[in-house]
């Protein structure tokens, strides 16, 4: 190859990086909290590029911090075990029975596999889940139906959480991957608690520079099915108006956003899981993908 084939192909390299620098010098030492879900979860390539991704965000300098639900291998496992999968307010119907089959695959399957995939690049990824150290502890959720609480067996609702593991962890250079279950504030159960809520809860009381948020769409739609239009940046109160017309699925996501910026996180970011390297590019580039949640006061979109 000659120096002039060299130089051609190496300079958009290097412009590539020198573009990520501001970011990079913004980012460094800070904890940012990835929800892995969807099809990120599923696709074999998507879930290598995301191992990646992680891996790239703590040779960068940040703190990354997994954290992830399972809805689909959940509802397969369920199926396997002949136990129906009900779903009530948008939220699983989970009995003892099916509690048990949550937590053997949260923690001994899915979260498995990503501490693998991540520890392919090195001995960097411990998985834990919200029982560990006290992590995440919750009390049982009473969604209301219909102007009633209705019991939905062991689905908790966050009430503390605990970050001392978390943080040794992270100041030892690792990465923590954790499994959306709780141990119970009041009896010696465990909860199964929406992964989205516990990212969020995970980010504030980490005080996390950033949430980000995979999922299967490009992020929030500005008038959703007449557009497809994404609303790429919006404050905290732009995204409460919001609220009440969101798709179910969406709820859980951007009340998360909202809790996460509304208690010490810089930004929330919802982006589209679809897309390979998609974290990358939102951290590391001008153009940044999907839907940006912000404090108030910083600007209106």
């Amino acid at each position: 190859m000659s120096s002039a084939t060299r130089k051609h192909t190496a300079l958009p390299k290097a412009q590539t990086l020198i573009e990520a620098l501001p970011w990079l010098t913004r980012h460094h030492g800070k904890t940012v909290v990835i929800k892995f879900g969807g099809n990120a979860m599923i696709d074999e390539e998507l879930k290598a590029a995301f191992a990646q991704d992680v891996v790239f965000l703590r040779h960068a300098g940040l703190k990354p911090v997994v954290v992830h639900g399972g809805g689909p291998q959940i509802s397969a496992a369920l199926d396997r075990h002949g136990i129906v999968s009900e779903f009530k307010a948008g939220l699983r119907v989970t009995t003892e029975d099916a509690m048990d089959v949550v937590r053997m695959v949260l923690a001994g399957q899915v979260q498995r596999e990503l501490v693998g995939l991540l520890n392919q690049h090195g001995p960097l990824a411990v998985g834990l889940t919200g029982e560990d150290a006290r992590t995440i502890t919750a009390t049982k959720h009473l969604p209301e139906i219909d102007g009633e609480r209705v019991d939905i067996g062991r689905v908790g609702e966050i009430t503390a959480i605990d970050t001392g593991a978390l943080q040794a962890l992270l100041e030892d250079g690792r990465i923590p991957v954790v499994s959306s279950i709780a141990r119970s504030q009041d009896d010696g159960h465990v909860y199964n608690v929406n992964a989205d809520t516990a990212a969020a809860a995970l980010a504030a009381a980490l005080g996390a520079e950033t949430l980000m948020v995979l999922t299967d769409v490009e992020g929030l739609y500005e008038d959703w099915p007449n557009s497809d239009e994404v609303i790429s940046r919006l404050t905290a109160s732009e995204l409460e108006k919001l609220l009440p017309e969101l798709s179910s699925g969406m709820v859980p996501k951007m009340e998360g956003c909202l809790h996460a910026v509304r208690n010490g996180v810089t930004t929330a970011r919802v982006i589209d899981g679809r897309v390979q390297h998609s974290i990358l590019l939102e951290i590391f580039t001008d153009e940044g993908i999907g839907t940006m949640v912000v404090p108030d006061g910083q600007g209106e979109s």
